[in-house]
């Protein structure tokens, strides 16, 4: 067993070496822009977006001309609310520009969602459960009470793995008229999507969390949906996103989309396993312990735990061995509590007190085991030291 152990996979995860061998002919000898049509350089680079477009297409039950490739997720989610909303000025000056969207989305669809706020669009913030789940009934209601333009409830969250009912949002949206755009990040490729059955009109992802590459990603437009370009510059991917194609990347990630596609049913039982693995551990060791999140509509390698009178940085600090989050990778940087966590009703004292597990797959049962010894461990020694602790025993 190697150290330090890496359980950060909602974060990030490791490029797949079956992944960069298919990258590798487009980082040296077939090195064309694939916008070139006078060449074979050209041509081959083209041929490699459009297998990798299918390939992308497949996985998630969509047609490869729905495929628009992007920078990753932050930038479909941008591109898809934005330009909804613009085509939406610009074709119908008299529909209401009414988002709805939950608390515990991730920042990359919250900070759009208060920026078209600025602009003047109405934006409707659903609550969630203590088990993070949007309530179908307020999300009716606020569909009913308002008439909407788009609908923006991520597939699964990042913190705490609460897998949303996507297919009866989808439902609710298709029967009222309005558009369903989903942030599957950390959903395709770990748990089956199908964007026409769930009746999603678009649909982000990045690469780098199902063990392709960073800084590649796309967003999935439903054939007929019109989205304004937010990018100008060439009117590359059908004119919804310019820039010279990232074509290694784009390989990579089609090739991490084919391998998802043929071992995420045996995948997901074995990580599913080895996070059993590691909650029986945690809670047969510790007293003060709670798992975070739905029991049942979860990713399976996710695992948000709190450890009650343990600052979570102090906790991370005593894990040398072990990488793991606090909270989503994309606001680790700030000290206040995860929006999430609260937004599911949790304490300040509790958010600071929680650690996320993201288990993946070149994650072992060794790994899992010398994990969980370290932490049953290391929280009794940091309690002793905890005033916070002290109060509660």
């Amino acid at each position: 067993m190697r150290l330090p152990i890496y359980l950060d996979n909602h974060a990030t995860t490791r490029l797949d070496p079956r992944v960069l061998e298919a990258m590798m002919p487009y980082l040296t000898g077939t090195y064309g822009n694939a916008a070139s049509h006078s060449h074979s350089f050209g041509w081959a680079a083209e041929q490699a977006v459009e297998t990798a477009r299918a390939q992308m297409a497949q996985l998630i039950g969509a047609t490869a001309k729905e495929i628009v490739f992007t920078s990753g997720a932050t930038e479909s989610n941008n591109v898809a609310l934005k330009g909804v909303v613009e085509t939406a000025r610009q074709s119908q000056p008299d529909r209401p520009l009414h988002i709805v969207t939950q608390a515990t989305e991730h920042k990359a669809v919250l900070d759009v969602c208060g920026w078209l706020s600025r602009q003047g669009c109405l934006v409707t913030t659903l609550p969630v459960s203590a088990q993070g789940l949007v309530d179908l009934d307020e999300l009716r209601r606020a569909l009913d009470d308002e008439p909407a333009l788009l609908v923006s409830i991520m597939a699964a969250n990042n913190e705490v793995g609460t897998m949303q009912p996507v297919e009866e949002i989808g439902v609710l949206c298709r029967e009222r008229g309005v558009l369903f755009h989903t942030d599957a990040a950390q959903a395709v490729g770990k748990i089956p999507v199908d964007v026409a059955r769930a009746k999603i009109d678009l649909l982000s992802l990045s690469g780098h969390k199902i063990y392709g590459p960073k800084g590649v990603g796309a967003l999935y437009v439903r054939r007929g949906v019109k989205v304004a370009e937010q990018m100008h510059g060439g009117g590359h991917e059908r004119g919804m996103r310019s820039g010279t194609l990232n074509v290694a990347g784009i390989v990579g990630l089609g090739a991490a989309c084919a391998l998802a596609a043929g071992e995420m049913a045996e995948e997901t039982v074995r990580l599913g396993v080895l996070r059993e693995r590691l909650r029986t551990k945690l809670l047969a060791g510790l007293e003060r312990v709670r798992v975070n999140g739905s029991a049942t509509h979860r990713l399976p390698g996710n695992l948000s735990v709190t450890f009650q009178g343990v600052d979570s940085e102090s906790l991370m600090m005593g894990l040398k061995d072990v990488a793991v989050s606090s909270g989503s990778a994309c606001t680790s940087a700030s000290i206040q509590p995860s929006h999430v966590l609260r937004a599911m009703g949790l304490s300040e004292d509790d958010a600071h007190s929680t650690l996320r597990f993201g288990i993946g797959r070149f994650n072992t049962e060794e790994e899992i085991d010398f994990v969980a010894e370290r932490i049953v461990e290391v929280v009794p020694k940091l309690r002793e030291l905890s005033p916070a602790w002290a109060e509660m025993t």
